[in-house]
C-alpha cells in the first residue's frame, strides 16, 4: 500500500525533537499562546520575509482576520476563484462580504489576471488569489490591476509554505498572506493551526486583538473579537518542523520532477507544470486525467491512495447556491474539477514508490 501522505513516517524521523518540544510546553504550563508561539511567529515571519506574523487556530481564521483587518463587511465584495477549498469562500462570508468569482488560468489553475478587471466594482474591498497546490498565482499581473484600482490583495497561501514568485516568498507580496498548518500541509501542526503574515503594523495590531477577544490588555475589550488563539504545544511543534521545511520541500520537488519526467510521454495524464520564475512546493501533485474514473480504479486496485482536489468548484457547491452561479459560469474551474487527480507525494516517499505509482498510472493507460 502506498499512502497519499505518511504523517507517521514524518513523526518517526523527528520524534525526539517533537517529543522534547511538546514536553517543554507541558512543563511550562503555557498552553495557549505563550513564549513558544511568540518565537514561532518571529521565525515564520523571517521565513516569509515579512515584519509580522499572527498565529491563530486555523488557516480559515487567518483569512477571516486578514479580511476584517482590511475592514471587509456587509455591502463589500471580495474577489477570489471558485477552484479552491471551500474555506477561502467561507472566510469571506464570515465577514458579511459577498464572494465574487473569476475563473482560473488553464495551466496553473490559479487566478486568471486577464479576467480580474471585469470583476472589480466600487464595492470591491479585497482580492484573494489562491496559491493552489503550492504554486503561486501570477502576482505581478494581479497586483498591477489591484494597484490601479486601489484594491488590496490578501494571499491565500494555505497550500504554499515557502513557495516563491520571482524570488519573493508566498505571503510577502499582498498586504497580508494566510497559511494553514492543518496536519497534512507541507508545514503541519499536530492538530489545527494557522497564521497571518503582514508588513502592515496597524493590521498586525488589529489581528492580534481580534484573535484574543478584541483585548488591548486583559479584560479591556476594544474590538468585538474571537477566540482564535494558537495552542502553545502547536507553536512548539511548528518551530521544530519549520527547521526541516526546506529539506522536506527539496524532497517534494525531487519526487515531483521524477513524476513529471516519467509521465512526460503519457497519453493518459498530463503532469502539472512549474511556471518559470516560480518555485512550486508541491503540497499537491495533481495530474489532469483523460478518464479519471478508470485511473481511480487502477490506483485502488494497486493499493495506491489518491485525492481529488477538488471535485466540485465552490460556485456549484450546494452550500453556496445562494450566490446564484450556474454550471458553465466558470468553464476552466469546472473542467479542472472533472479531470484533476492528486497522486501521493510526501518527503518520506521513496524513488521506488514514485515509480510504482507511475507504473499503475501507465498500466491503466494500456488497458484503455
Amino acid at each position: 500500500m502506498i499512502p497519499f501522505l505518511d504523517l507517521r513516517a514524518q513523526y518517526a524521523s523527528i520524534k525526539d525533537e517533537i517529543d522534547a518540544a511538546a514536553l517543554r510546553v507541558l512543563a511550562s504550563a503555557q498552553y495557549v499562546l505563550g513564549d513558544e508561539v511568540a518565537e514561532f511567529e518571529q521565525e515564520f515571519a523571517a521565513f516569509c520575509g515579512t515584519r509580522h506574523a499572527i498565529a491563530v487556530n486555523t488557516g480559515t481564521s487567518a483569512l477571516h482576520l486578514a479580511l476584517l483587518a482590511l475592514g471587509a463587511g456587509p455591502g463589500d465584495e471580495v474577489i477570489t476563484v471558485p477552484f479552491t477549498f471551500v474555506a477561502t469562500v467561507s472566510a469571506i462570508c464570515y465577514t458579511g462580504a459577498l464572494p465574487v468569482f473569476v475563473d482560473v488560468e488553464p495551466v496553473t489553475l490559479t487566478m486568471d489576471a486577464t479576467k480580474l478587471e471585469a470583476a472589480i466594482t466600487p464595492r470591491t474591498r479585497a482580492i484573494v488569489p489562491v496559491h493552489l497546490y503550492g504554486q503561486m498565482a501570477d502576482m505581478n499581473a494581479i497586483k498591477a490591476i489591484a494597484d490601479r484600482h486601489g484594491v488590496p490583495i490578501i494571499e491565500d497561501a494555505c497550500q504554499a509554505h515557502g513557495a516563491e514568485y520571482k524570488g519573493r516568498r508566498a505571503g510577502s507580496i499582498g498586504v497580508s498572506g494566510c497559511f494553514s498548518f492543518y496536519p497534512g500541509k507541507n508545514l503541519g501542526a499536530c492538530g489545527e493551526g494557522g497564521i497571518v503574515v503582514t508588513g502592515n503594523d496597524s493590521h498586525a495590531r488589529t489581528m492580534r486583538m481580534l484573535r484574543d477577544w478584541g483585548q488591548e490588555s486583559r479584560y479591556h475589550h476594544v474590538l468585538k473579537g474571537f477566540n482564535y488563539r494558537m495552542d502553545g504545544i502547536q507553536g512548539a511543534i511548528l518551530r521544530v518542523k519549520l527547521r526541516h521545511l526546506d529539506a522536506w520541500t527539496q524532497s517534494r520537488r525531487a519526487h515531483a520532477a521524477r513524476y513529471s519526467a516519467l509521465l512526460a510521454g503519457s497519453g493518459h495524464v498530463k503532469a502539472p507544470l512549474e511556471v518559470a520564475d516560480r518555485r512550486h512546493v508541491y503540497h499537491i501533485y495533481a495530474v489532469r486525467c483523460r478518464d479519471r474514473e478508470a485511473l481511480q480504479h487502477a490506483l485502488s486496485t494497486e493499493g495506491i491512495q489518491f485525492g481529488l482536489h477538488y471535485p466540485i468548484p465552490v460556485h456549484l457547491q450546494k452550500a453556496h447556491a445562494d450566490l446564484g452561479y450556474a454550471p458553465g459560469d466558470f468553464p476552466r474551474s469546472e473542467a479542472a474539477a472533472r479531470s484533476v487527480l492528486s497522486l501521493p507525494i510526501y518527503p518520506e516517499m521513496t524513488v521506488r514508490q514514485v515509480e510504482q505509482v507511475v507504473s499503475a498510472v501507465e498500466q491503466e493507460a494500456h488497458v484503455h
